[in-house]
């Protein structure tokens, strides 16, 4: 057929190149879904090579855009039901409830409520397509839009990450390391992108932010080091871009505070703050040294158990203590909240070496499942309160039958994570040292920062859990495979538009 290039980018998907001289009109694409657009080019009647480009490539598209989904929900589909978590039923338990519990957003327990009726498996579509189309995304505005490209991609992050875990479950996590990337395409990309698009982009971000206040915080931090270095990047940032990525942040706030009131009446951020925090310090003795320093002229609720503190702070805050005996967070929240603040005062060195050695940890505890493969009392006890009607199928899937075991898993997840980490702070290393660097740079710098803030957040709030990890190790991933394609294979258009 003659007049075929090398190819052009439309859309999303990449469609054969037409030499000028073959196309004089303007044509309209029109996959389903999928516009696109040839640009007027001069030249003779069109149509016979446009029909012969949208026949090869519908295929393509279809296998790809049917395939990705049904292997992110292969654990859940394996299962025969959503997968759970230990902190599943806290979330689902807010629209019941009416009030505010800690560390459980009011936002994401709204979601979960909205499918219900679908038991769950509307969710599990949301997730796997917000997934799907995120990752397209991603390609496209790199030039690297090609549907076997992204079903090659996709099948390797499934096969070696915890990302197709994240999809299958209810819980929140899936949507901290999608939030990196649609904040990334909206501060960065968004002129590559069009309207509907940075709306659904700004949606997707702000509903992430409000599910999580450790995910808020990294999206924040993101957007702080935008505008620090904005300045140095050669215009490779926008001030637009930046804006429009900060507001998704207010965004994000702002629904979790008006979700919180809705459901409990309270215009409030979501409690726990204190608690969690203390539940570290105690974790790393901090407690106890503050404790043993002043109880002799403090009339503190914890002192007469200052010598039986638990050893973690998961004993503590969630098993059979004290902390049950003296009214959970309703009677030591106040308690918890003095100590923290003393305890930060008083011991500055200690913190700060307790911080730096939880980042650390945190940065290297990225295995899957945790959380899921244990006994998840306090969720099936939601079920068995507010569900009733799911409990025969919840009760009958693998999960609940013991049958879910990720030490296998594991052996693939954790090296490919952490050498994925590593490889993806050495990309970005590597790009700074180019002058001007390009967009391959400046997802790894994102990607780079997002993991470390991440660890940061997780640690010095509540202490490392693989769980933190897993939920945004995939991204780093994503980095090496974007590079090793970019390497290999070449993209698809320039990095910069034109």
């Amino acid at each position: 057929m003659p007049g075929i290039g090398s190819g052009l980018d439309q859309g999303g998907w990449q469609f054969p190149k037409i030499k000028p001289g073959d196309v004089r009109l303007l044509v309209n694409f029109e996959l389903p879904g999928i516009p696109g657009r040839l640009a007027e080019t001069g030249g003779s009647d069109i149509n016979t090579q446009i029909l012969h480009a949208r026949i090869a490539y519908s295929p393509a598209v279809w296998i790809t855009a049917a395939a990705i989904p049904l292997m992110l929900l292969a654990p859940a589909l394996w299962n025969g039901y959503p997968l759970l978590q230990w902190d599943t039923g806290g979330y689902l338990a807010r629209w019941y409830e009416g009030y505010l519990v800690p560390s459980r957003s009011t936002a994401f327990g709204l979601y979960l409520h909205f499918g219900e009726d679908s038991a769950f498996w509307i969710n599990l579509a949301i997730q796997a397509l917000a997934t799907l189309w995120i990752l397209q995304l991603t390609l496209r505005v790199l030039g690297m839009a090609q549907p076997l490209r992204l079903l090659a991609i996709s099948l390797v992050l499934i096969l070696t990450t915890a990302l197709p875990w994240l999809a299958s479950m209810l819980l929140t996590d899936i949507f901290a390391g999608l939030s990196v990337l649609s904040l990334f395409i909206l501060a960065v990309h968004g002129e590559r992108t069009s309207t509907p698009e940075k709306c659904l982009l700004f949606g997707l971000t702000a509903f992430a932010a409000a599910t999580h206040s450790a995910t808020l915080g990294v999206l924040l931090g993101l957007c702080a080091v935008g505008w620090i270095a904005r300045p140095f990047s050669r215009g490779r940032i926008s001030i637009a871009g930046l804006t429009q990525g900060s507001f998704t942040v207010v965004a994000g706030a702002a629904l979790l505070l008006s979700t919180n009131f809705a459901l409990s009446g309270q215009l409030a951020w979501t409690p726990g703050g204190y608690g969690v925090a203390f539940g570290r310090m105690m974790q790393d003795g901090i407690v106890a040294r503050y404790l043993g320093d002043h109880c002799p002229q403090q009339q503190l609720k914890l002192c007469p158990y200052r010598d039986r503190l638990p050893a973690t702070a998961d004993q503590f805050l969630w098993g059979n203590s004290m902390f049950n005996t003296l009214g959970r967070f309703q009677g030591l929240n106040d308690e918890m909240g003095f100590i923290v603040l003393h305890s930060l005062a008083e011991y500055p060195a200690w913190q700060a070496k307790a911080a730096f050695a939880g980042t650390a940890q945190q940065l290297v505890h990225v295995a899957t499942g945790e959380g899921s493969n244990v006994w998840l009392g306090h969720t099936y006890g939601i079920f068995e309160h507010f569900l009733p009607a799911q409990l025969e199928a919840m009760r009958a899937a693998r999960q609940q039958r013991g049958h879910l075991d990720f030490t296998a898993i594991n052996t693939i997840h954790v090296p490919t994570a952490l050498a994925s980490m590593l490889l993806a702070v050495i990309l970005f290393g590597h790009g700074l040292r180019l002058r001007p660097f390009d967009d391959l740079t400046l997802l790894a710098g994102t990607v780079s920062l997002a993991l470390l803030g991440n660890a940061v957040i997780c640690a010095v709030i509540s202490g490392p859990h693989d769980r933190y990890g897993a939920r945004m190790a995939w991204l780093a991933t994503l980095v090496v495979l974007i590079a090793a394609f970019r390497h290999f294979a070449g993209s698809d258009e320039p990095s910069r538009p034109a």
